[in-house]
């Protein structure tokens, strides 16, 4: 059975949803950033999206799909604060590994790619409207 081609719409909706799904992630870990645990294994660990290149049979024309949001291995960070009510017996707790400054880029990239994807498509509208009117 043949699958009807993807329209640019639907191409960019695709887009949009996947840069959606980088600025949640960094959203989360910047919320999380400086966040602290009473053991390594409890401490926050950075989400990362995954994504793949997908075909569409119809038009050969690449697609992106997310494949999921998985938690980093970005090591925690042990810091010596015997005052908190976290500590532990040496006075230790555990920090959140999250760069911010890297999750501000992340952050920064994804919207301005959403923006692209928009104006593209508002471009893309406005044309076949042009098109429409000249007939």
């Amino acid at each position: 059975m043949m699958s009807r081609p993807m329209t640019m719409f639907e191409l960019g909706q695709r887009a949009m949803s996947a840069q959606m799904v980088r600025m949640n992630a960094a959203a989360s870990n910047l919320a999380n950033a400086g966040s602290i645990a009473a053991t390594e294994a409890e401490t926050y660990r950075p989400l990362r999206a995954v994504f793949s290149e997908q075909l569409d049979a119809a038009t050969g024309m690449s697609t992106v799909h997310v494949n999921g949001v998985f938690r980093g291995d970005t090591p925690a960070v042990r810091r010596h604060e015997p005052g908190h009510p976290l500590a532990d017996e040496n006075g230790d707790v555990w920090t959140s590994g999250v760069d911010e400054n890297a999750e501000s880029v992340e952050m920064m990239e994804a919207s301005r790619q959403y923006q692209n994807i928009v104006e593209a498509l508002s471009t893309a509208k406005q044309l076949m409207l042009e098109t429409m009117r000249m007939k």
